[in-house]
């Protein structure tokens, strides 16, 4: 929560100086606003600082591009948050290595916002795979690795190792 949009913010080179909090048992980020009500919400605050930066691109340029990401914010928040066992996060990983089994970027051809919190979203679980596990999600494991990689992304997180020999080829 208030980590991930404190990388978010630095990522997109915002001053800092939002207060961030949390809300109820489920740990909801909230953003302090010095006029009016606070925001509340992953998703609603992270698209409140990539419009503050004035990079509206991240969300999505076409209607359907929006859209896209805004589904995979969801997906982010309500199955790779809302997921505590094992199975469910099996399951995100075989759903997500499905869908960019012929993508650079979840929403296509673009970098958004929806890699940028999936990618965060995902760090612990990366960190933990095993080597086979990494080869069972090829998609997963090289769309994450190239996001790592991609320019103010990773910040102070680990950098997740993936074997690019065995990985990329089919010889044993």
């Amino acid at each position: 929560g208030p980590e991930e949009l404190a990388l978010l913010e630095r990522l997109l080179g915002l001053p800092k100086g939002n207060k961030y909090g949390v809300q109820g048992e489920r740990k909801v980020p909230v953003l302090q606003t010095n006029n009016g009500p606070g925001l509340t919400g992953l998703m609603t605050i992270a698209a409140h600082l990539v419009k503050q930066a004035k990079k509206e691109q991240l969300l999505g340029r076409t209607a359907e591009e929006k859209a896209v990401v805004q589904q995979w914010l969801e997906y982010r928040v309500t199955r790779v948050d809302g997921g505590s066992s094992k199975e469910d996060t099996r399951l995100v990983l075989k759903d997500l290595n499905i869908h960019l089994e012929d993508k650079v970027y979840l929403a296509g051809n673009m970098f958004t916002l929806a890699d940028i919190l999936m990618y965060y979203g995902l760090h612990r679980v990366m960190v933990d795979l095993t080597v086979q596990e990494k080869e069972k999600y090829l998609n997963v494991s090289r769309w994450f690795n190239h996001i790592q990689h991609y320019p103010g992304v990773r910040q102070h997180l680990s950098n997740v190792v993936f074997i690019k020999n065995r990985l990329y080829t089919n010889a044993h």
